[in-house]
C-alpha cells in the first residue's frame, strides 16, 4: 500500500499542495563576495508526500529547507505552505522540524521535551500529557518518560526530537539530516519507523539526505540538486509499493535496487564522476 499522495503526483492531492515553491533564489553577501547558493528553484511538495533532497555538499539542499522553515528568507522568488506565506506557516505552526542534532533540553525528561511546544503554545497540562502519551507510544518511548536526554542513545534522543516535531500535529515535517549521526543498523531501524509514522499521520515531508538508499528508501521523490549553484538537476519518482509492516523488505526487492541506480545515474549526470552502480546485494 502506497502513502496517501505517494508516487509523485504533485498536484491533485485531495487537501492541496503543502509546499509550493516557485523561482526561488538565495543570494548570500553582495558585489564581489556574493556568493549564489541557490537558483531557480521550482518545486511542488503534494499534500501527504515525501520528498528527499540530495546533492552534493554545499550545493543548497538544507538553505532551500531554511527557506521552506522561515528560518531564512530568499533572495527572490516564493514560497508557499498550504497556501500560506512562509512565515504565517510558520506562526501557526503548520509544520514541525528535525535537525541532525536532537537539540534535547538536558534538564527536561523525555516528557518534558515532547511537551515543551505546547507549553509554550499554552496548551492545558492534562493536554500536554495526553499528546505526550500518545507520542511516546508512537515511537516505542512510554517506558522512558521520565528519563533524562542523557540516559538514552542517540537513536532515542533522535526519536524523542521526532516525538516533538509531532506534538502539534503537523502537517508538514521538515526534516535535515536526522539520521546522519547515527550507526548504519540504528538508522536502518529509524527510517523503518519513520515509514510507520508518516503512514499514520499522513504528513508531508522534505528530508535531506546524503545517503542515496535512505532517499529511495524513504521518498515518493527524490529531487537531485547540482553543484553551486543550487539547481533541481533531476527530480526522480520512486513507485515503490509499501506495505504495512513489510516495509523493510522494501531492501531486498529489485525495485528499490532499480531506484538507487536510477537516483545515482541522476547524481552523477553532468557532474564528471562516473556511476559505479547499485550496491553489493
Amino acid at each position: 500500500m502506497s502513502r496517501p499522495a505517494a508516487g509523485g503526483a504533485a498536484v491533485g492531492a485531495p487537501r492541496g499542495a503543502a509546499v509550493e515553491i516557485t523561482s526561488v533564489g538565495r543570494v548570500f553577501g553582495t558585489g564581489r563576495d556574493a556568493v549564489r547558493a541557490l537558483e531557480d528553484i521550482d518545486l511542488t511538495v503534494a499534500d501527504g508526500e515525501f520528498v528527499s533532497l540530495i546533492g552534493p555538499s554545499g550545493c543548497g539542499k538544507s538553505t532551500l529547507l531554511r527557506l521552506v522553515a522561515d528560518l531564512d528568507r530568499p533572495t527572490s522568488g516564493q514560497i508557499t505552505v498550504f497556501g500560506r506565506s512562509a512565515e504565517q506557516a510558520r506562526l501557526a505552526h503548520d509544520y514541525g522540524i528535525a535537525f541532525q542534532q536532537a537539540g534535547l533540553l538536558p534538564w527536561r525528561t523525555v516528557r518534558g521535551n515532547v511537551e515543551l511546544p505546547l507549553s509554550l503554545h499554552g496548551a492545558g497540562r492534562a493536554a500536554r500529557a495526553r499528546r505526550a502519551d500518545e507520542l511516546l507510544a508512537m515511537v516505542g518511548l512510554t517506558e522512558f518518560a521520565d528519563s533524562f536526554p542523557d540516559q538514552l542513545s542517540g537513536g532515542m534522543q533522535q526519536r524523542v526530537a521526532i516525538a516533538r516535531a509531532l506534538a502539534e500535529e503537523p502537517s508538514l515535517l521538515l526534516m535535515d539530516e536526522p539520521f546522519g549521526a547515527l550507526d548504519e543498523m540504528t538508522r536502518e531501524r529509524l527510517q523503518t519507523e519513520l515509514v510507520r509514522i508518516c503512514a499514520e499521520t499522513r504528513a508531508a515531508v522534505v528530508f535531506v539526505t546524503h545517503s542515496i538508499p535512505e532517499a529511495v528508501y524513504l521518498s515518493d521523490r527524490v529531487v537531485v540538486m547540482s553543484p553551486r549553484p543550487g539547481r533541481i538537476q533531476d527530480v526522480v519518482t520512486i513507485g515503490l509499493q509499501r506495505r504495512p509492516g513489510e516495509s523493510e523488505q522494501l531492501r531486498e526487492e529489485d525495485a528499490y535496487f532499480d531506484a538507487v541506480r536510477r537516483v545515482r545515474e541522476a547524481l552523477h549526470a553532468g557532474s564528471g564522476v562516473p556511476s559505479r552502480g547499485v550496491e553489493n546485494r
